[in-house]
This record gives C-alpha cells, structure tokens and sequence, in this order.
C-alpha cells in the first residue's frame, strides 16, 4: 500500500495525527502519479492546502503540464488567491489540450465576482472550441439563469435534456428548466416541466416557483396547496405570504387570507408591503379599524411609500375625518412626483371643512388626471359650479356626460348650459 492510500485511510478514520505522518512520507516517497491522484481526493475533501502543496511540487517538476496548472488554479480558486490562479490560467495557451478547462475555470471565477460579461465571453469561446461537450453547455446555461437570461438558458437546458441528460452536477434540470420558464413569464411550458418533480423532492425556492407558476394560471388550489406545505416546512420564506394571501382571496376566502398575511407579518413585521396587503384585506372584510392599523403600521416603517399614504387618506375621507386628511397630507402635496390621487382628496377634504379657495386649488390640479373617473368629475362639476367657475365648470361636465351619458340629469344641465352660452 502506497503512503498516500494510507493517508485516505487514516483520514477516513478520523485519525488526523497520523493522517500528518502519512502524507508527509507520501510527498518524500510516493510515484508522482500517485500524488496526483492524492491531491485531486485532498481537493474533493477539502483540504486545500495539502493539495496546493502537491500540485505546486509536481508543477515544479513538469512545469509544462497544463493539467496540473488548471488543477492548481481551482485550489488557489478555493482558497481565496483569486489574483494567484488567474495568473496561472493565464499561462495556458490555446494549443493545450488543457486549454478549454482552463476558459471554464476561469469563467466560474468571474461569474463568482459579478464579472458575468467575462464569464460569457470565456465559456462562448470554449463551447466553439467543443460545441459537444455537456459541461459547457450546462455551465453556459447556469451563467444565463444566474443573470437571468431565462430564454437562453432554457435553450441550453432543453438541448442537453434531448440529449438525454436529465441531470448535471446534481443538479435536476428538468427543475431547472421549469423554473427558467416560469420567470420567463411562460407559465404553460414551466407547469409541464414542474409538475414532474414531487412535492418532496423539491427544494424550497422550487416549490415557490411552482406554487407561483400555478397561481399565474389562475389554478389556485394547487397553488395554496404548495404555499402551505411551504411554509410548514420554512415559515421564514417570507416571499411566500402575499402570494398564498392572493390565492386565499382569489378562492374568496378572505378570513383565511387574512390570516395568512397576519402569520407572515408575525415572521416579518419591518415588511411595510406585507401590512399594505393586510390592510386591503381587511378592508375587503369591511374592518375599517383593523384597516387604518395595519396602514399605520406600514406608513410608520416606510413614510415614502405613497401607496400607503393614498390608501390611508382614502380612508380618512371615507370616514369623514377631513382635517385629519388636510394634516397627514400637508408633508406630501409639495414633494416631486406627488400622486395626483393625492389632490382629490384634498379637493374633497377643504371643500367639506369650507375652505374653498384651498378646494379649487387642489381641484384644479387634479382635473386633467381624473377626466374619465365619474366619481370625481360630478362633484366637480357641483363645485365648479358654486364656486361660479363657468369654464371649468364645463370642462368636467361635457367629461362626465361623456363617461356617463345616460345620466339624463347632467345631460340636460349640460344642454341648458350651453344654450345659455348662446
């Protein structure tokens, strides 16, 4: 038995001391392809630097071999001297047989720095030089899924799945391709694919897609089935608790919608779009308590958010607290890019508390944005009108008459004002 068959074994055994003695013996005595083959199982047990010893010895002596130099750059790769095995990648030139490993050794470094662009350029290059070979093919389409260029890599996934390999370096690629489906917007083909693979054998992101991919076919039973058994098994996949509340409410079950968006806030309670979408729901249930909570909440986390402050002083003016609705606005009506939902509330709210100069403001500046909303056009139309605003006045009611033109009442208003305007 060489020393290096001896070193395995007595890792294998937990024996670490004389693991030390073996390996040392080994370096002074074995054959150097059985040092090779000792620091490729180092490598895949994960000790590096004993491996990155070997390598670099046998380097020192066949320092033409490319293998040994492609090996060696993945330990430095491993261990953190990124700068170390570029330069070594470097060195191996395209008539090397060892040429192509090296483009995708290198393309994994950079996919693993962001340099995504480099990592493509390296592994289109080496897929030219061997159109054929699976790994290529695998580790182009991985690249793509991870920048999220679904089309290509479902392209890529689907060709080696022809050629009858189902599965890559663990990896399932008939799970992979549904996926790549589903956040192409392919909804139909993901199904197909994700329907395959059992509940059980799912990995937690997997089975979100296909709960999702389900929910985006309006297939909602098995959509909140998957949700559920999701969050059994991962409570904390936060992601996983609007989407189950869509299904619930889209089944009209909206006590359980509702309790759903309540355990995932119990999860994830700084998630201001979470209360957003607990606060609709309890709105649906006609809990208007429950509603202005929840918003509280989401508008203390995130004050920016103008979804939230829409809906809250929705709320106010539905309830009549138009003051309340003038005071919670007042930091809101002078940013950039205000909502113009915003004016209308205003509009209705200084009406309401008599002061009309403030009213007409706010109904001026919304007018052009609400000119096909009935709601807003005839009580405008009324203001207008008492505020003795002829012009506008008939702006919003020609609109209205349009958007509503068998309210016979505003119809002959509009006909009599404009006689009177002959």
């Amino acid at each position: 038995m060489s020393y290096s068959q001896k070193a395995l074994d007595q890792l294998e055994r937990g024996q670490l001391d004389e693991f030390k003695k073996a390996y040392a013996s080994a370096l002074r005595h074995d054959d150097d392809d059985t040092l090779y083959n000792l620091a490729e199982e180092l490598y895949s047990l994960g000790f590096l630097n004993q491996s990155k010893r070997i390598y670099k010895k046998l380097l020192e002596r066949y320092p033409d071999e490319d293998d040994i130099r492609v090996n060696l750059a993945d330990v430095l790769i491993d261990d953190n001297k990124n700068d170390e095995a570029l330069t070594l990648l470097s060195e191996v030139h395209q008539g090397s047989e060892a040429y192509v490993r090296s483009l995708m050794v290198a393309a994994d470094l950079y996919q693993t720095q962001g340099l995504f662009e480099v990592s493509e350029q390296k592994l289109l290059e080496a897929r030219r030089l061997a159109p054929d070979e699976p790994a290529i093919q695998f580790a182009l389409a991985e690249l793509y899924f991870v920048m999220r260029e679904f089309e290509k890599a479902i392209s890529l996934y689907l060709d080696l799945i022809k050629q009858g390999i189902p599965e890559f370096s663990s990896v399932n690629l008939v799970e992979r391709l549904g996926v790549a489906y589903a956040n192409a917007g392919r909804f139909e083909q993901a199904i197909g694919y994700l329907k395959q693979i059992h509940s059980g054998d799912m990995t937690p992101d997997v089975k979100f897609e296909t709960a999702f991919t389900y929910l985006q076919l309006k297939d909602y039973k098995p959509a909140i089935s998957l949700f559920e058994e999701l969050k059994e098994s991962d409570p904390q996949y936060t992601s996983l608790y609007p989407y189950l509340g869509q299904a619930l409410v889209a089944e009209n079950r909206l006590e359980d919608a509702l309790k759903a968006l309540q355990e995932g806030l119990g999860v994830d309670q700084y998630n201001e779009k979470l209360w957003s979408y607990a606060a609709d729901i309890a709105a649906r249930l006609e809990n208007e308590s429950l509603t202005e909570t929840y918003l509280k909440k989401g508008h203390d986390l995130n004050p920016d958010d103008l979804d939230i402050v829409i809906k809250l002083s929705n709320l106010y003016v539905k309830q009549e607290r138009f003051q309340e609705t003038v005071d919670f606005l007042a930091d809101y009506v002078g940013q950039d890019n205000v909502d113009p939902q915003l004016y209308w509330n205003l509009a209705v709210s200084y009406a309401r508390l008599e002061k009309y100069e403030q009213a007409d403001r706010y109904y001026q500046a919304a007018v052009p944005y609400f000119m096909d909303q009935a709601d807003f056009l005839k009580p405008a139309v009324y203001f207008f009108r008492e505020m003795g605003e002829h012009e506008p006045m008939m702006k919003v009611l020609k609109a209205y008459v349009k958007v509503v033109p068998d309210d016979m009442e505003m119809a002959e208003m509009l006909e009599n004002e404009q006689e009177n305007d002959f």
